[in-house]
């Protein structure tokens, strides 16, 4: 991996959930041009919820330059899921384009047949779109948000995973996003933090469920990374510090997180099950 820069993030905001990467500056990085595939995950098909952007896109970039053709879902930036098509096809390696709301599960099912029926088969899903919506207050956590949290965030991948186990075979890899604050918590976070800690159960649970189909299960927990969810979460203060609070005094980049999902999905990891990788900056959460 390449060293990483250091980038002066300037105070920002955006509207809108879960936020567009084309309006940032700078812009996150999200491909190591240094970075050097060895196949590990030729010929694989993946499937990766939020994809267009950020943590998604760097590991749809990661995955192809490993020999794997990618399906990206994401909700409606499509000059970001666009960006990801050219990464990825710049890889050689075929990339779907799928739009739509991963809190219907009907979308979640088509989304999984549109993939068979363009590829063949699925041998990885990454489960990794989040939504997050910050009050300060507890009691002024909305209804219509907390609901919104968790239907993105943890209902979307049992809709998405009940889908796929009719086509994952043994050997298949399932990888879920969930968060430092899953372990720390996070006082203007609750609801967001409630979701990923129960990633971290589901992950755990479900990689009991399916070892004895071959099946494994693992997620990552990322820190404070450089994404569209953060403009578009704080204002613009808080976007200006963002980070800094750390051990290592710095946002992380969406590049360096992804080889976390490239050693789960790949046959390094073939001994790790309900397991979760930290890639944090180095917050000790002993989880």
């Amino acid at each position: 991996m390449s060293e990483p820069v250091q980038m002066e993030i300037p105070p920002q905001e955006q509207e809108r959930q879960p936020g567009v990467q084309d309006e940032m500056r700078p812009q996150p990085v999200t491909v190591d041009r240094a970075y050097r595939g060895t196949g590990k995950l030729n010929e694989k098909i993946a499937l990766i919820t939020g994809g267009d952007s950020g943590i998604g896109q760097a590991v749809a970039w990661y995955f192809a330059r490993e020999g794997a053709d990618v399906v990206i879902v994401y909700r409606e930036e499509h000059r970001d899921a666009e960006k990801t098509r050219e990464l990825v096809s710049a890889e050689g390696r075929r990339c779907l384009l799928v739009a739509g709301d991963l809190a219907d599960p009907a979308f979640c099912r088509q989304v999984v047949q549109q993939a068979v029926d363009e590829f063949g088969r699925l041998d990885i899903l990454v489960n990794n779109a989040a939504v997050q919506y910050p009050q300060d207050r507890f009691e002024d956590i909305r209804d219509e948000d907390l609901e919104q949290t968790f239907r993105v965030n943890i209902l979307a991948m049992f809709y998405l995973t009940r889908a796929a186990l009719a086509h994952l075979a043994p050997g298949s890899v399932i990888i879920n996003t969930t968060s430092v604050t899953a372990y720390r918590g996070s006082s203007h976070l609750v609801d967001y933090s409630s979701t990923k800690g129960a990633i971290v159960s589901f992950t755990r649970s479900l990689a009991l469920s399916l070892a004895e189909r071959e099946i494994r299960v693992n997620a990552v927990a990322p820190g404070p990374i450089w994404t569209p969810l953060i403009p578009a979460s704080f204002d613009a203060e808080k976007v200006d510090e963002f980070g800094e609070d750390v051990p290592m005094g710095r946002p992380g980049q969406p590049e360096e997180v992804a080889p976390s999902y490239v050693f789960l999905a790949a046959n390094d990891s073939s001994y790790m099950t309900g397991q979760v990788l930290h890639p944090n900056g180095g917050e000790i959460i002993n989880g």
